[in-house]
């Protein structure tokens, strides 16, 4: 995981790299736990019809979690991991600030516990990461220039070869993408290295993959992002990384989706698909490295029922791409989800509860491995099924469905606006402020001159993109109940003008606006 921010899985004060979990939440929901009775009961013998690594297994993929060390204490955590899933990827112990925290001083002790844990419950492992410029030791930043491009290649070079012949791969690079200007690399301390004296500080990326062929030639190696697994500019910036790296014989195999959805992003099969294509296509794999799938709280049963078509559309589109080996999770469960601790008001993002129960997304993700078919239930199923068919990926007809107006007490709209350089993300929370459920709504909002919606949005349809907008609900969530809320947004380019909507009519009566 690494922060990612509420556009389509990216983030902007940390999503897929695997930030810190945050110790005491954590600490206290697994003491919960573990005094729960109704804990998961699904060990023994896995089946491919009833788990997802048996079944994964059976279509020649894996299905893989992060697991952080102070998880491998909890036997409910661990009963879950080890039945369930057959890949582990160490959420922060394999990062620069554990491993080298001093310069040349090495511990690998946190590390190597993921990996006899892996190796005990015959999982393999993704290494992450060797070069990120997030938990990075402070003495690299501290270094003069002149000295990082050896401090870079020693570090990759003394932890690939400790763990040579122990990992299936590795992120070499993670996140190399500026977050305010996702067209250009991130200029960290790698990249001003290496553009000293008229250099190119891109080319820190080939020499880490060099660095790292060189340390563990089987491993697998990949560069790792978010926000690329739908079209638009960032995505195109690694394709074009990619397509210039092979080019030059650099040894790159994989791309990584970290795909840190918020609830309606992965919606179609088909856009994710073409996206791991695009990638494929260069002779590439592509993995789904940090799933989650984040639900503003408390989560409904339309919305757990809407991430388990989310689930089962990101695990298809894996199934249907020849190159995509296989999907991780950026948790085991609710409770060690990294989402809670940076995201206000959101959560629910993976397949196992609080109580470690599966949820729908489970059985759907479960489904879609088994080619569709409805697999027997697992010993303690969720109450809620699966729904077996996914909301429409098209705008709803040009007949609108029933609404209701907002009742006595009105509507407020809540706007976060993030812009950067050519583009912004826009997130909108649309609050009804009576003690009357709203049943169909339509919110109308005015862009600026030059700003352009990029389709899809989440959690609603957009017509027209630019102008006057009017954002529609989808079918799972027409319904916004008494003093309740909905959130929906959208990515958007502009020519300059980054001005936010200061007006919304919901159902045709305007709304109080939050500026966030």
């Amino acid at each position: 995981m690494d922060s990612h921010t509420q556009s389509r899985g990216s983030r902007w004060s940390g999503g897929g790299g695997g930030r810190r979990r945050f110790a005491t939440s954590t600490a206290v929901a697994l003491a919960a736990i573990a005094a729960t009775v109704a804990v998961v009961t699904i060990g023994g013998p896995a089946s491919a019809a009833t788990t997802l690594r048996a079944s994964a297994e059976a279509q020649s993929r894996y299905f893989g979690s992060d697991v952080t060390a102070d998880m491998l204490n909890n036997s409910t955590v661990t009963n879950v991991q080890s039945t369930q899933f057959d890949m582990v990827t160490p959420g922060n112990e394999m990062k620069w600030d554990t491993t080298e925290p001093n310069q040349n001083q090495f511990n690998f002790a946190p590390g190597d516990s993921i990996v006899n844990y892996a190796q005990a419950h015959n999982e393999r492992i993704r290494g992450h990461n060797l070069v990120w410029h997030s938990q990075l030791a402070g003495w690299v930043t501290s270094l003069p220039l002149s000295q990082v491009k050896a401090a870079m290649e020693n570090h990759i070079t003394m932890e690939a070869t400790h763990y040579k012949g122990k990992l299936y791969a590795w992120d070499v690079v993670n996140e190399p993408f500026d977050d305010g200007n996702p067209a250009q690399p991130r200029q960290d301390a790698f990249f001003n290295a290496f553009a000293q004296n008229g250099g190119q500080g891109i080319s820190y990326i080939a020499d880490a993959l060099r660095t790292a062929r060189a340390a563990d030639p089987a491993a697998k190696l990949y560069l790792n992002d978010y926000n690329i697994e739908f079209a638009g500019t960032k995505q195109d910036a690694m394709f074009n990384l990619a397509s210039s790296l092979k080019q030059q014989g650099v040894p790159l195999d994989g791309i990584g989706f970290e795909s840190h959805f918020i609830l309606g992003q992965a919606s179609s099969v088909a856009a994710l698909q073409a996206s791991m294509a695009r990638f494929a296509n260069l002779g590439l794999d592509v993995a789904i490295t940090e799933l989650d799938d984040r639900i503003t709280l408390p989560a409904s049963s339309a919305n757990l029922q809407q991430q388990a078509t989310e689930f089962s559309n990101v695990v298809k589109a894996c199934l249907n791409t020849a190159r995509c080996p296989g999907v991780t999770q950026w948790a085991v469960g609710d409770p060690d989800s990294w989402i809670p601790g940076f995201f206000s008001g959101q959560g629910a993002a993976t397949m196992f509860d609080n109580n470690y129960q599966p949820k729908p997304a489970f059985n759907s993700a479960l489904a879609a491995l088994n080619n569709g078919s409805t697999p027997p239930p697992s010993t303690t199923p969720p109450t809620t099924p699966p729904r077996t068919t996914p909301p429409p990926t098209t705008p709803p007809p040009t007949t609108p469905p029933p609404t209701t107006p907002p009742p006595a007490g009105g509507c407020t709209v809540t706007v976060q606006w993030s812009p950067w350089n050519t583009g912004l993300t826009a997130n909108l929370t649309v609050a009804n402020n009576s003690t009357t459920a709203i049943n169909g709504w339509s919110l109308v909002f005015t862009l600026a001159s030059g700003q352009v919606i990029q389709q899809p949005g989440w959690n609603a349809s957009f017509s027209p993109t630019s102008g006057q907008v009017t954002a529609t609900n989808l079918s799972y969530n027409a319904v916004i109940g008494a003093n309740g809320s909905t959130s929906l947004g959208f990515n958007a380019n502009h020519t300059g003008n980054t001005a936010r909507p200061t007006a919304f009519t919901l159902n045709g009566r305007s709304c109080t606006v939050v500026q966030a």
